[in-house]
Parts: C-alpha cells; structure tokens; sequence
C-alpha cells in the first residue's frame, strides 16, 4: 500500500508494479491534479527513471535549455553554464516537465484501478511481527505487507510514529510560482536570479511554457490580496525579461499563481523506516527547493526502495526479507537525503540575505568561483544516485 499519490509515491508504486508487487495507492484529493507548477528533474533523477525503463514518460518533446545559471536583478551573469558542458560532465543536462505532465505520466504507467483517490488514510495500524493495517476515512482496514509513506511534508503518519520529532521549521521565506506561455519572448535559458532578499526563476518546460518561481523574506501566512499585483510590484523593475513574464502572470487566473511558505524537517528522522512502513520523500526528509531536488530525492528514495526489497512475485521461501530490506533502505538514503537537505538551507540563507552590502560581497564571491570549480561542487548531486550493491539489474 502506498500512501499519497505524488511524484515519489507513484514511483514508488512503479518500481515495485515493476519488481512483482501487487500495489494499492491510497490519494485523499478526489482526482488527479490539472493543474500545478514545473518540476525540475536533475541528471540524478532522470538515471533513477532511467533504472525502472519510464523514460519515455517525460522524453518526448522535452525542452532542454541552451544553459543554466544565476544573475543579479540588473541582469548580469554571476555564473553561466552551457547546456554542453552538463551533458559531457553528467550525461546529460537537467530539464523542467509540468508536475501534472509527470504524475499523469507515472500513473497512466501503472496497471489500471491502482490509484485510488478520494481515498484518505487515517491510520496505518503496525504491530511488530504482523502485516500492517491501513484505516481509511471510510472505516476500511486494508492489509499489506508493506506501506510505503508518501504522504507530503506534513506526513501524518511520521508525526504518528515519530511523535517526539521536532517536525518542520519555517525558512523564513514565501515562495510563488506559476505556470506562463511565452514562446515568443525566445528563452533559452534556465535561470536564477538573486537580488537583496528576493530570487526570481525561470524554467522552459517541456510543453512550450515556463515555470516561473519568486521567493522573499516574509513571517509565515503573509498574504497579499493579489498575487500577480504582488510580484509585480516586487520584481516588476529587475531585469529582461523578468517584467514580460510578469505582464504573463497578470494574465492567469488568481488561482493559477501558488503561493507556499517554505520549511524544511528541523532535523532527520531516527530512521526511515518502523516495522513494515518506509517513508519517502517529502514525509521522510522535507527539504527547501533551493537546489531542485525534493522531487529528485523523492524519485530516488522510490526507486532504491524498490530494488532492495525482495520481489513480490518470488517470495524466499521460509523467510522474511522485508524488515532487513527496510533497514538497507534506512542505511542506503538516511545520510544522502539529510546531507541534501542542510545543503539546500545553506544555499537559501545566502540567497535570502538581505543587507545590501552582504548581498554584493556574496555576488562577487560567486562571480570569482571558476565554472568548473562550481560544476564539483555539484558532482555529489548530480553523480550520485547509485543503485545499492548487490541489488540485481533493472
């Protein structure tokens, strides 16, 4: 049973449809979302796609950017790679697809009747040594020999197990994003840019469209009346094209520009897993976006999970491999993702800082670091998914 039907839930009922599994996902909203931002996919995640054969799902027609990089709000480059140089250091560059695109895509691979939405999951009930339990809003009890966690940021079921953790912690930040059609303002680039306090993304998609992000430094529940007139007022002078894609985003639907404070887990979890439930994702190490990989982590924790337990349609016989599975699955991820997640806050405070005098100092640090220094620097990431050894092939 997996609970949650997001990017690294339906992997994860991917990989295992994909090992032998019969797989049963659990989603409280009613219908698959139409709706949503980009997701960017870094070289790690699309090899981890790559391991259980679903590249196809988000390849064609993709968009791949002429080169990737950070700005200052005058438009001058502190740091510009080319898309080339990626693919010769990591095989190829990262790209951004529609989250919708994406989870239609993963589901639309899966055996039909798997998802079930509307489907809310109250309880998943673990005695050591049973099958687990899963309670549904409806009074259901669902058995399984696993439950995979997938549950979201505020996961109610790692607050269920894990009561004495100290939970999420506010960034200090807000985060808007939106999804704009510009094909004419000719883009090619994805990139960022950091101003005193405030960044501003864009992404081309791999339909036509641009992702767009902005973050500043606000209390957690700051609202504004209007979104769009929000961003507008606050990056409507940085630099091209900044202020056409806003013009873009004041044509959307109010509804269509997202708005999320930004938090992360203040700590990691003891483990990943307790008896037969792992977590994943989101539910297991919530981390800030400021590298792109919460989605990224998300799809590697499925994907590895996957490849450590036993196949579901070849038991060993007169044995349990589950619980050692589980505790490999803790080993092979607790370390990468908790490293992940402090290093995505660190990179946040440095573009959240505010003083003007620190932000230049910052720029011109990032300016003087050498691309090739800067490509290192993200070899951890980008070069480090690795199946676990002794895990048979895809």
């Amino acid at each position: 049973m997996v609970v949650g039907a997001g990017i690294g839930g339906l992997t994860a009922a991917l990989a295992l449809d994909r090992r032998g599994w019969s797989v049963t996902v659990c989603e409280r909203a009613p219908e698959p979302p139409l709706t949503g931002a980009g997701i960017g996919l870094a070289p790690n995640a699309l090899r981890a796609l790559d391991a259980i054969g679903v590249s196809a799902a988000y390849a064609a027609g993709r968009a791949v950017p002429a080169a990737m990089g950070l700005r200052r709000a005058d438009g001058r480059w502190l740091v510009r790679t080319a898309t080339a140089d990626l693919t010769a250091r990591y095989g190829r560059p990262p790209i951004a697809v529609p989250r919708p695109a994406l989870t239609t895509a993963l589901a639309a691979a899966l055996p039909a009747g798997t998802v079930r939405h509307g489907t809310t999951v109250t309880s998943v009930d673990d005695a050591t040594g049973h099958r687990p339990v899963v309670r549904t809003a409806t009074g259901s009890g669902l058995p399984a020999d696993l439950v995979v966690a997938a549950d979201g940021i505020r996961s109610p079921l790692r607050q269920a197990y894990f009561p004495a953790h100290p939970g999420l912690r506010h960034t200090g930040e807000t985060a808007w994003r939106a999804l704009v059609d510009a094909p004419d303002l000719g883009m090619a680039a994805m990139s960022e840019t950091w101003g005193d306090g405030s960044r501003f993304g864009v992404s081309p998609l791999s339909d036509g469209r641009f992702y767009l992000y902005a973050t500043a430094v606000l209390p957690p529940g700051t609202r504004s009346a209007d979104g769009r007139a929000e961003l507008a007022r606050r990056f409507g002078t940085w630099h091209d094209p900044i202020p056409a894609l806003l013009d873009r985003i004041g044509m959307l639907d109010p509804a269509d520009v997202l708005q999320n404070d930004l938090y992360d887990l203040a700590a990691p979890l003891p483990r990943l897993h307790h008896g037969r439930i792992a977590w994943l994702g989101d539910a297991a190490h919530a981390m800030t976006p400021n590298l792109g990989q919460g989605g990224c982590q998300a799809i590697e924790d499925a994907v590895v999970l996957a490849h450590l337990l036993p196949r579901g349609d070849d038991p060993s016989a007169g044995t349990d491999p589950v619980p050692a599975a589980l505790a490999a699955y803790t080993a092979a991820r607790r370390d990468r993702t908790d490293a992940v997640r402090r290093r995505a806050r660190r990179v946040g405070r440095l573009g959240a800082v505010r003083n003007p005098l620190l932000a230049a100092v910052r720029d011109l640090a990032v300016r003087a670091t050498p691309t090739r220094l800067a490509l290192r620097g993200m070899d951890d990431l980008f070069n480090g998914f690795r199946l676990p050894a002794g895990t048979p092939p895809p």
